[in-house]
This record gives structure tokens, sequence and C-alpha cells, in this order.
């Protein structure tokens, strides 16, 4: 998937300097960037995801007006290296300061984050996200489940509105019914394709046939309509209607397509790691927030006694803990993984779980608002990784951030991505295509 990106010259200055930029970068771009034909700057722009100018001149002074009729992002790209020059802020920070949002990026991976966001942003406008829900909230733990803006019709009508995703819905019981009547013959045979490269455990014949039928069902749901960019489960709200839990297609399905899911439904979720994955090519996952400072109600949630010792200030720590062990981790982002039996009382005694990590170090926690014009991005560390006897926390991890109480106050929600390594830079260049407003500290 490549974005479509219209060069412009200044009329009054172009000269053999700008094709030999342009040239540049076709090479240097050839697999993220299809480039239409040249546009004198002033003239129509056929319809494209963004222009380019590898060429900045004095010119840009003298036709502000018609910088301000660009309607699309404004890529500003003039050296070999696929970046800005420095000889070029004076002119950027005039346009800015003129209210021309120009993006500029200052290394070449910058550079491949925007062109593929920007083809994420044109992929979304024909994409679906499937979710399969009945009556969402009305199941296992409503007092916790009906508080989850994820289901109002609003977020949904937010989503199509600015990104254009449009929510596909299913019924659970009617998936869930239909993946109970497939043959072990035909999960035996899946597993037999599988089976070199998952590391079950202990788990038996009927816990895996029983995840591998899930698969099977989302697979089918997926071949079905290739417009569905992300497919979410009510996995425990309604989990009543499943022998199972569905993190092993999870996983299956992100290692052999790509696919992103959302624990519990949470389209939120889905749609800022469909945002971030794609655009930025990082690890990401979904976990529960626990912050230190929540105390008893963070302890007695995830049934521990006590949080672990930290090095630091306890204030700035928050353990990371999602069905268990850590969250669903793909294999291919992991350092550990494993699939054990389940752990939560709320699912099916056959179901399973994930119990993976991420690497030790860097990571950055992020999720869209609930207005879905604003994301929130905050860096910390992965400290380690830490285990509860009989718990519901069985293997989470420790995080470090600067300032634990700004955190507690400015959470969007317990469910919050982990992206490997420091990524507020990218996540800020990538924020002005989507025209993303950014909460951070």
């Amino acid at each position: 998937m490549l974005a479509t990106v219209v060069p412009i010259f200044f009329k009054q200055g172009r000269d053999q300097d700008f094709d030999t930029q342009l040239n540049l970068l076709k090479d240097l771009l050839a697999d993220k960037i299809q480039f239409l034909p040249e546009v004198g700057l002033g003239d129509p722009i056929p319809e494209a995801d963004a222009v380019l100018f590898p060429q900045i001149l004095g010119e840009a002074y003298r036709q502000l007006d018609d910088f301000k009729a660009i309607n699309v992002p404004i890529l500003i790209i003039t050296t070999e290296f696929g970046t800005m020059a420095m000889w070029d802020w004076e002119i950027i920070k005039y346009l800015r300061t003129e209210g021309v949002d120009v993006i500029a990026p200052y290394n070449m991976d910058q550079t491949k984050n925007l062109a593929r966001a920007l083809a994420v942003k044109r992929d979304l406008q024909s994409s679906k996200f499937l979710v399969f829900q009945d009556n969402p909230g009305a199941g296992f733990q409503p007092e916790i489940f009906k508080r989850f803006y994820w289901w109002e019709d609003e977020c949904i009508q937010r989503m199509e509105d600015k990104y254009g995703v449009k929510l596909e819905k299913q019924s659970f019981l009617k998936m869930a019914t239909a993946a109970k009547e497939i043959s072990d013959q035909d999960a035996e045979q899946v597993w037999e394709n599988w089976k070199d490269r998952l590391n079950l455990g202990e788990i038996n014949s009927k816990q895996r046939n029983s995840a591998l039928k899930i698969y099977l069902k989302l697979k089918e749901a997926l071949e079905a309509d290739r417009a569905i960019k992300a497919i979410g489960i009510n996995c425990l709200n309604e989990s009543q209607y499943s022998d199972t839990t569905p993190c092993l297609a999870w996983n299956m399905l992100y290692e052999e397509e790509k696919l992103i899911w959302g624990c519990e439904a949470d389209i939120v979720v889905m749609l800022s790691k469909y945002i971030l994955n794609k655009a930025l090519d990082v690890p990401i996952m979904m976990t529960n927030m626990y912050p230190f400072l929540m105390g008893d109600a963070a302890l007695k949630h995830e049934k521990i006694p006590y949080f672990p010792e930290v090095d630091g200030n306890p204030d700035n720590y928050i353990l990371a803990a999602h069905c268990g062990y850590f969250g669903v981790v793909p294999q291919s982002f992991s350092t550990e993984w494993t699939l054990k039996s389940k752990v939560l009382a709320i699912v099916d005694e056959n179901a399973t779980v994930i119990d993976a990590r991420l690497p030790e170090g860097r990571m950055t926690l992020a999720k869209l608002h609930p207005d879905l014009e604003t994301i929130s991005v905050i860096e910390g560390e992965i400290e380690k990784y830490i285990q509860y006897e009989n718990s519901d926390c069985l293997n989470g991890a420790v995080i470090r951030v600067s300032d634990g109480h700004k955190l507690v106050s400015s959470l969007t929600s317990h469910h919050y991505l982990i992206l490997t390594g420091h990524r507020l830079a990218d996540i800020r260049q990538i924020s002005q295509v989507f025209d993303l407003k950014i909460e951070s500290f």
C-alpha cells in the first residue's frame, strides 16, 4: 500500500536542483510512495494523500496564500538523505507561524513513518472493524463493563466521522456456537500446519482444538470481507457464549495476516493500535494499567497482597497485567511466549491465555482519547516482570514513568497500548497526518 504524493515546484524557481532531488526521492522511497506528476504551486492539485516540496525557496514568503489553499498534508523533504535541510528552518517557521502546518521530517525513519501514515489514513476510509458481541455490558461484571465508552453509539459515530472506518457487529453467540460445531479433525489439521511454530506448554488437546476453532471462524470472516482490518470480541463480559478465549487466534492472525485485534471489543484500542502499528511498524500490545497510587483498588482487582518492591519512588510505578498475565503479545514481538490454561474465573474452564513478555527497557504508553481527536503518549520503562502465585497476576510487567500523579490524572482508560521504545517524537510527527493533538509528559 503506497501513499500517493504530488511533487510541487515554484514556477519562478524550478531548476535542475528540483529534478535532481525529486529523482533521488523517487529512488529512496520507491517502496513507500507513488509519485504523481509534478504541479506548480498555485495550480490545481489532483487527488492525493499529500503534496511534497523537494525544493523550498524564498518564493514561499510571497506565495503564502497558495500554501494556505493546499488542503492535504504538506511534506518538505529537501536533502538526498530523505529529510529536511537546516536551511529550511526559516521558511518552515514562517509558514507555521502563518498557520500552514507543514511536515518536515529530520531523519529517514520519520520520512518512512510519514509515508506509511499517509497510506494508513487513506486505507482507513474504506475499512471496516468487525466486533462480535450481543448485548455488551449485560453479561458478567456489568458493574464494570457498563461504564465503557467504546460501546457507545457516539464513539462509533466519531470513529466513522473522523477516520471513515465503519463498524460491523456480528453475534458472538452465533459465532461461538458455530465454532463448537467445527470438527476436531479440522482443528487438528490446523495444528499440523502450526505445531512447529506454537509453544502450547501443557495445554490439552480439547483446549487446543477449541482455541483453533475460534481461529478458523475468525479467519473465515476475514476472508469473506477483505475490507475488515481489525476484529474484536466481547470475550470477557459475554464469555458465557464460548468454551474458550480468542487469545491464540489473535496471535495466529497477527503472525500470518498482520490483523489488528481488540480484546473485549474495545474499538478505541483497535483504532489506536491500527494507526500506531501500521504507521510506525513497531511492536504493540494492550494491557491494563494498575498504578501503585491506586492502592487497594488495584490490589483487590488483581487479587494480590502488595505491589512489588522497586528501586525508585513507588508513586511513579505501574503494574501492567491483563487476563492473568501481561496480555496478548504476538510471538514475533516476544522475548518469551507460551499458551497456558485460563486464569480468570469469568471465562470457561477450557479457556486459554497467552503468557508472554515484551523486551525490558524503554517503552511508550499510548491511546486515543474519547474524542478520537487527541492521543495520550507517555514514555517510560519496563523495569522487570513480577509473578504472584494464586492471583490474577501470574506474570505482570513493572513499568516506571516520570510522574505517577500526572499519569493517574491523565489516563484515558484502564486499557492502554504499550509500544517498544520511546516513540513520542515519532507519534508527534505522524499526528500531523491524522490531525491529532498530543497529550504527553
